[in-house]
């Protein structure tokens, strides 16, 4: 049947019946978004606190982005990997001019750029470990979702998921150094983390802890790679999370908020670590320039706009919100740096207060039953969190 021939409604319905369920969704269909806020199809709005999952770093549909799209469709959307083009040259120029590295290869998604990662380690490996392949991971790291991550994924519920897994990777708790230094072996080549664990729950790597790793790396000749695909382009308060310790990585891994919502990524490395052959790595859409220019266009407007500053300030203002409900609602251990937050609850209803929130027009997210976490655009105001405050107020009200 025709599409024209149903209604708009009817549309949906036998949409949704063609999907491959992957995911549980509520009964909501998102249509448009501007700035902090997206509406659905029955023409509700909703302030988003949840961000594309830290991805809408500048907002939905910021201007930036629409125009490097027009701009960069009418001159050239694709020519293969095969060949440079000059946004993709321009963008790596610009992201190794503010970080600590020299060579870029880019991707469409986290877990791309950290299958990057694991492949680059266990080239070093067999390079200059006599063939070490091991990787240390943590306990509620996540690292994407192909089998390769998800093997490197800490979660306990995927231990059998898919198995056989890859082998290769071990398991510590994060700020355990004991624990750490045993798991080392001559096998390991490198130690990767999130420097702030996102779907782990906001927990952040201590800073004594991250430069001990770091001198362990440096005296055993181990890798020590940073998955910012979360805490990158000034999620936490400074461009990358890095910036926060003091130490600089061998790898960092970028994506969510390097393309403000178009699908990009990046693994970026120290220039003796560019060791790859010509075939070791690649991707059909590597460095497309539509991705390479948005990626421009959003970088350029954390910069210039000293974004990851407004992320800082309005992430203390948040936690000293948060800090005010603590006692009525008997929150604990508010976490986290920027616009990365976390907080406990008294009991597991983290799913039900996210379900609440959402009927009451409000987008937060509830990794673990017991907590929430607050990730929202890097634009947002102090009027937004006001706003976002007081419907998470009657809705702990109403919940706990």
């Amino acid at each position: 049947m025709s599409n024209a021939l149903i209604s708009e409604t009817e549309l949906m319905e036998k949409g949704k019946q063609s999907i491959l369920f992957t995911a549980v969704r509520p009964d909501v269909v998102m249509e448009r978004g501007v700035g902090m806020h997206l509406w659905d199809t029955a023409g509700k709005k909703y302030l988003d606190f949840i961000g594309g999952w830290a991805v809408t770093c500048l907002g939905h549909s910021p201007v930036v982005i629409t125009k490097s799209l027009e701009e960069q469709s009418r001159k050239l959307v694709n020519a293969s990997p095969s060949f440079y083009n000059k946004p993709m040259l321009e963008f790596a120029k610009l992201l190794t001019d503010h970080s600590c590295f020299d060579r870029v290869f880019f991707g469409s998604s986290g877990a791309e750029a950290n299958e990057g990662a694991i492949k680059l380690a266990r080239k070093y490996g067999s390079l200059y470990r006599n063939g070490a392949y091991e990787i240390i991971t943590t306990i509620n790291g996540f690292h994407g979702r192909t089998l390769a991550t998800m093997s490197a994924t800490g979660k306990q519920k995927w231990e059998d998921l898919f198995a056989p897994k890859v082998p290769g990777f071990k398991h510590v708790p994060l700020n355990n150094l004991d624990v750490l230094r045993q798991a080392i072996n001559p096998n390991t080549c490198a130690i990767m983390y999130e420097p702030i664990q996102g779907e782990g729950g906001v927990f952040e790597v201590e800073e004594a802890y991250i430069k001990e790793v770091r001198k362990i790396c440096d005296e055993q000749g181990i890798l020590l790679i940073f998955d910012e695909v979360q805490t990158g382009i000034g999620r936490t308060g400074k461009l990358f999370a890095y910036e926060h310790y003091g130490i600089e990585p061998d790898i960092m891994t970028l994506a969510k908020g390097i393309g403000g919502g178009f699908p990009l990524a990046a693994l970026l490395v120290k220039e003796k670590y560019n060791i790859f052959e010509a075939g070791d790595q690649g991707g059909t859409y590597s460095g497309q320039p539509l991705a390479m220019a948005v990626g421009m266009a959003v970088v350029h407007e954390v910069l210039n706009k000293d974004i990851a500053a407004n992320a800082e300030k309005q992430g203390l203002y948040i936690k000293a919100k948060l800090n005010e409900l603590k006692e009525k609602f008997a929150l604990k251990d508010i976490r986290g740096k920027g616009l990365l937050i976390g907080f406990d609850l008294p009991s597991p209803k983290g799913s039900e207060i996210a379900a609440e929130c959402l009927k009451e027009g409000l987008l937060i997210n509830s990794p673990r039953p017991i907590m929430i976490r607050l990730m929202p655009p890097l634009i947002v105001a102090k009027e937004d969190v006001d706003e976002m405050f007081s419907i998470l107020f009657a809705v702990l009200t109403r919940v706990l």
